[in-house]
C-alpha cells in the first residue's frame, strides 16, 4: 500500500474521484509496494485501482493508452525508502568523505530499482531470490551490477559481507532469463587486479551476449583514508599493464563474441600516459557514465559540430570573446585540444583552461565532478579570467545549485569577479558556450 500525496487536477486519476490522502492498494489485483510494481502493473489499457479512503476501500477503473500515466504523485520517487548499502567494502569512496559536506552525501544506496532507474549499480547482496523473481517477471533491462571479482572467497573479503560470494549465482538467473547486465569492477591494487581480474573477465565472459559491457575502473582514493583497508594507487606503470591485460582479452572476446565487453577507463589511460582509444574500441558507449570513453566521446562530437561552426556563430561573429574552463587535471589537456581546435578556426576568440588541483579530496582525486568551488576559487583567486568561466556540470549537484563544499555558482562568480556558466559534458554545447550562445540543438 502506498499513499497518494497529490494528483494531477488534469488527469485521469482526478477525473476518476481519486484524491490527495487515498491509499492505493492494488492494481488489477497486484499489490503495489513501489515504484517497480505500481509502473508495471500500470502499463495496461484498462487498469482497475483498489484504494483506501479513511479505511473504508473502494474502486475506481480507468481506460487509457498503455503507457499513459494516470497522474498520481507519491512521497518519494521510488514510493519507498531507499534501501541502504550493507556493505562495508574496502575502497568505498563515501567512508573517505570528510565530515561536515551535506549530509545526503554520506547515504550509501545500493538499490535495484535505482539500477532500472537511474543507472545506479548495485552489489546484489541486499538482494534475495523474490527480488531476482520480480527483475524477471518484469524483465527489467539492463541491470547494472557491481561485480568487482567473481571469486566468491574474495569477493565477501572485499566486501565485508558474508552473502557477497553466493549472490554472485544471481548472475547466471538473471542471464538465462535474457536480462541484459552491465558490470563494473573497481580495481583495487594487489588485491583483485592481475590473475584475479583475469579470472573475473573469463567468468563474465562465459555470461554473453547477457553481459554486454564491463567497465575496469580503479579504486578513487581520498586523503581521508585514515584507520581505513591500506590502498595504494597505481603507478604509472601499472596502469598500462592493467590496459594491456584488459585490451589482451577484449580484442579476444571481440574475435570469438563479436563484442569486446572489456574496456577500461579513460582515468587509467590518462594515468599510463597512454593515448585515449578510437571511438570504435567503445562501441555504443554502454559505459561512458563510468568514465569509459567519455573523453574520446566529447573530443569526437566536439569535431563533428566544428563542421557546423556557421550554425553556432552569430550574424556578427565573435569579437574579441575571452572565456576561462576549470576543470579537474584529467580532462584538462582534451579541454587544450579542443580549445585550440575552436581558435583555429573562429577570430577574436581566446580560450584559457585551467586544471584544477583537488586539494580538497587529495591529488590522487583527478576528475571534475569531484572538485570544490572552494578549491576553484582559491586557484583562480587574482587571474583574469575574461568574459566568463565554464564549468563542467558535473561539478554540481543534480539541481546545479551546489558544489561539493555547499558553494553556490553564485557566490564562485562573486568572487572571482566573472559570470559562471555549468556546461554538460556534449560536444555541442561545450560549442555553444564557447561561443556564448545558446546551443541550437
Amino acid at each position: 500500500m502506498v499513499l497518494i500525496t497529490d494528483i494531477d487536477k488534469n488527469g485521469r486519476a482526478a477525473k476518476a474521484g481519486i484524491l490527495a490522502g487515498d491509499t492505493l492498494v492494488s492494481i488489477n489485483g497486484n499489490a503495489i509496494t513501489d515504484v517497480l510494481d505500481y509502473r508495471f502493473y500500470l502499463a495496461e489499457d484498462r487498469v482497475t485501482l483498489s484504494l483506501l479512503r479513511a479505511e473504508a476501500p473502494f474502486e475506481v477503473t480507468i481506460r487509457k493508452d498503455t503507457y499513459d500515466d494516470i497522474g498520481l504523485e507519491f512521497e518519494t520517487p521510488l514510493m519507498d525508502k531507499k534501501q541502504c548499502c550493507a556493505n562495508r567494502c574496502i575502497f568505498c569512496f563515501i567512508d573517505q568523505l570528510p565530515k561536515g559536506l551535506r549530509s545526503t552525501l554520506y547515504f550509501k544506496d545500493d538499490d535495484a530499482r535505482l539500477s532500472f532507474l537511474h543507472g545506479n549499480y548495485v552489489t546484489l547482496t541486499n538482494m534475495k531470490d523474490a527480488d531476482i523473481d520480480r527483475i524477471i517477471k518484469m524483465h527489467i533491462s539492463p541491470v547494472n551490477v557491481s561485480v568487482h571479482t567473481t571469486n566468491p572467497v574474495l569477493r565477501c573479503e572485499m566486501m565485508k559481507n558474508k552473502r557477497a560470494g553466493e549472490v554472485l549465482g544471481y548472475l547466471q538467473r538473471l542471464a538465462d532469463a535474457g536480462i541484459r547486465i552491465c558490470g563494473q569492477i573497481v580495481l583495487c591494487r594487489g588485491i583483485n587486479d592481475g590473475e584475479e581480474l583475469a579470472r573475473s573477465m573469463r567468468d563474465l565472459a562465459r555470461l554473453h551476449p547477457a553481459v554486454s559491457s564491463v567497465s575496469i575502473v580503479p579504486a578513487g582514493l581520498t586523503r581521508y583514508r585514515e584507520g581505513l583497508y591500506p590502498l595504494e594507487p597505481f603507478t604509472p606503470e601499472e596502469c598500462r599493464a592493467v590496459i594491456a591485460q584488459v585490451n589482451a582479452f577484449g580484442d579476444e572476446c571481440e574475435r570469438e563474441l563479436g563484442n569486446r565487453i572489456f574496456c577500461c577507463a579513460d582515468e587509467l589511460y590518462l594515468k599510463g600516459e597512454l593515448p585515449l582509444p578510437e571511438e570504435a574500441h567503445y562501441g555504443d558507449y554502454e559505459q561512458i557514465e563510468n568514465g569509459v570513453g567519455m573523453l574520446r566521446s566529447l573530443m569526437a562530437e566536439f569535431g563533428r559540430e566544428l563542421e557546423f561552426l556557421e550554425d553556432y556563430l552569430p550574424e556578427q561573429g565573435i569579437q574579441d570573446r575571452v572565456i576561462s574552463i576549470a576543470t579537474g587535471k584529467a580532462a584538462a589537456p582534451t579541454m587544450r585540444l579542443l580549445a585550440n581546435a575552436l581558435q583555429k578556426r573562429v577570430n577574436g576568440i581566446t580560450v584559457q583552461v585551467f586544471a584544477i588541483e583537488n586539494e580538497f579530496f587529495g591529488p590522487e582525486i583527478t576528475v571534475a565532478g569531484l572538485l570544490t568551488g572552494h578549491d576553484v576559487a582559491v586557484q583562480l583567486a587574482g587571474k583574469t579570467l575574461g568574459d566568463e568561466l565554464l564549468v563542467p556540470a558535473t561539478m554540481l549537484r543534480a539541481e546545479g545549485d551546489l558544489f561539493l563544499c555547499g558553494m553556490t555558482p553564485e557566490e564562485l562568480s562573486r568572487r572571482l569577479q566573472v559570470p559562471i556558466r555549468a556546461v554538460r559534458g556534449d560536444g555541442a554545447e561545450l560549442l555553444a558556450a564557447m561561443l556564448g550562445v545558446e546551443c541550437p540543438f
